[in-house]
C-alpha cells in the first residue's frame, strides 16, 4: 500500500510539473481559462484541464491521451484530429465542438451533450455514448462498432456511411435520423428497424447498405 501510495504522489507531481510546462507555453497561469489560445498539436497526455474553460481553444492534432477534461467547457473547440483515448470528459460541454478524425476510442459520453458536433470520420468503435445528446451532430463516416448508444438522444443526426456493428441502440431516440449507406450486420438491421418501429414519428431516409 505505501508502494502505492508513492507511486500516485510522483504521478500527481508529473501531471503538476507539465501543467506549470504548458503556463509557461502559453504565457498563462494555469489556475486561469484558456479560451481561445492555441495548443495544437501539443502533448497534453494526462494532463489536468478539470473544469478549465477551453471555449474555442485550438486542440488540433494534440496527444490528450488519458488527459482529464470533466467539467470543462469545450464548446466550439477545435479537436479535430486529435487523440482522446481514455480521455475523461465526464460531465464536459461539447456543444459544437470538431472532432472531426479525433481517436476517441475508450472515451466515456455517457450524458454528455455533444449537440451539433463536428464527429465525421471520427474513432467512437467501443465508446460509451448512453444517454447523451447527440442532437444535429454530424456522425457520417463515424466507425461505431460496438459502441453503447443506449437511451441516446440522436434526433437529426447524420449517420451516413457510419459503421454501426454490434451497436445497442436500445431506447435510442431516432427521429429524422439520416442513416442512408450506413453499414450494419444483417441481425443488427432488424434490430434498428424494430427500434424504428417503436417511434412512429420516425422518419428514416433511403436505405441500409449490409455486410
Amino acid at each position: 500500500m505505501f508502494v502505492q501510495e508513492i507511486k500516485a504522489s510522483i504521478n500527481q507531481l508529473e501531471k503538476t510539473k507539465k501543467s506549470s510546462e504548458l503556463a509557461k507555453i502559453t504565457g498563462l497561469d494555469w489556475e486561469r481559462d484558456f479560451v481561445g489560445i492555441d495548443l495544437s498539436d501539443e502533448d497534453l497526455s494526462y494532463d489536468i484541464f478539470a473544469h478549465v474553460d477551453l471555449r474555442g481553444t485550438d486542440l488540433s492534432g494534440a496527444d490528450l491521451r488519458y488527459a482529464n477534461l470533466s467539467g470543462a467547457d469545450l464548446r466550439g473547440t477545435d479537436l479535430s484530429g486529435a487523440n482522446l483515448r481514455y480521455a475523461n470528459l465526464s460531465g464536459a460541454d461539447l456543444r459544437g465542438i470538431n472532432l472531426r478524425y479525433a481517436n476517441l476510442s475508450g472515451v466515456n459520453f455517457s450524458g454528455v451533450n455533444l449537440s451539433g458536433a463536428n464527429l465525421r470520420y471520427a474513432d467512437l468503435s467501443g465508446v460509451n455514448l448512453s444517454g447523451a445528446n447527440l442532437r444535429y451532430a454530424d456522425l457520417s463516416g463515424v466507425n461505431l462498432s460496438g459502441a453503447n448508444l443506449s437511451d441516446t438522444l440522436l434526433s437529426y443526426v447524420d449517420l451516413r456511411y457510419a459503421d454501426l456493428k454490434e451497436v445497442n441502440l436500445s431506447g435510442a431516440y431516432l427521429k429524422e435520423a439520416i442513416l442512408s449507406q450506413s453499414v450494419a450486420r444483417s441481425n443488427f438491421l432488424s434490430r434498428i428497424k424494430e427500434v424504428l418501429e417503436y417511434f412512429v414519428q420516425i422518419t428514416v431516409k433511403d436505405s441500409f447498405s449490409t455486410i
